[in-house]
């Protein structure tokens, strides 16, 4: 995707309410187009959040990760569809139908209102999830980047838009769906973070990586979020993305 670094970062706007949020939007707006609404704001504050950051001039990333029988799937995808989103997230691991479902009814509600169809990515892999985990406590078998990959080729498959996936599996990504399919990567660490400050995140990379491997956005929350300057950390991260 031919974006800039600016259009390319994504504030995760991991707060718990909506005072909070309204006052990152409006510090960071100048230096970030993407805000990421996931399910502890959403829970909160609902869909007015969604419409604070639409009328700000953001974009919104809703972050909920659906993952529910097809019918119920699609019918949410709508709902979403109708907020105005540029983004939103479901599951690869609902499985092919429940995927089908939801791009179809996504580009159909979006034809029937005339309105910008919203990017669907699927979740792979989450970034706390390591090898142990896979195979110990969720019984898949396959190294952890097959898995990603089988489960980007299946998203591609049902005709979503891309994936979620972990900085680490971007190439295989990428030389697996091709160049138009798009690679969002959540656990980014700006270069001279603590790898040992990496919360629950397992997989992790710095800005400048990600993106020269091939990812298409990069979600940053707490390096950016939990400073005391978020507008200097949000300047320092888009420097670290302005790549060859």
């Amino acid at each position: 995707m031919k974006l800039s670094a600016q259009e390319r970062l994504v504030l995760a706007l991991d707060v718990d309410n909506f005072k909070k949020a309204e006052e990152l939007v409006s510090k960071l707006s100048d230096y970030v187009r993407v805000f990421k609404i996931g399910s502890q704001l959403f829970t909160a504050e609902g869909t007015k959040v969604v419409n604070m950051v639409n009328e700000r001039g953001g974009k919104v990333f809703l972050d909920l990760k659906f993952h529910d029988i097809p019918h119920t799937v699609a019918r949410a995808a709508e709902e979403v569809t109708k907020l105005g989103v540029y983004i939103f997230t479901i599951h690869t691991s609902g499985g092919y139908k429940m995927m089908k479902a939801a791009a179809e009814a996504t580009t159909k509600i979006s034809l029937s209102l005339g309105i910008r169809k919203p990017l669907i990515l699927g979740v792979t892999l989450l970034t706390s999830i390591n090898q142990e985990i896979l195979e110990k406590e969720i019984g898949i078998k396959k190294r952890l980047k097959e898995q990603v990959v089988a489960l980007a080729k299946l998203a591609q498959a049902a005709s979503l838009d891309g994936v979620v996936a972990s900085p680490q599996e971007i190439k295989e990504i990428r030389d697996a769906c091709g160049d138009d399919f798009v690679i969002l990567t959540p656990g980014i660490r700006p270069t001279g973070k603590s790898l040992d400050d990496q919360d629950d995140q397992k997989r992790i990379m710095t800005p400048g990586e990600a993106l020269k491997l091939g990812a298409d956005f990069l979600v940053v929350g707490r390096p950016i979020r939990n400073v005391t300057n978020p507008v200097e950390a949000a300047k320092k991260i888009l420097r670290e993305m302005e790549v060859d």
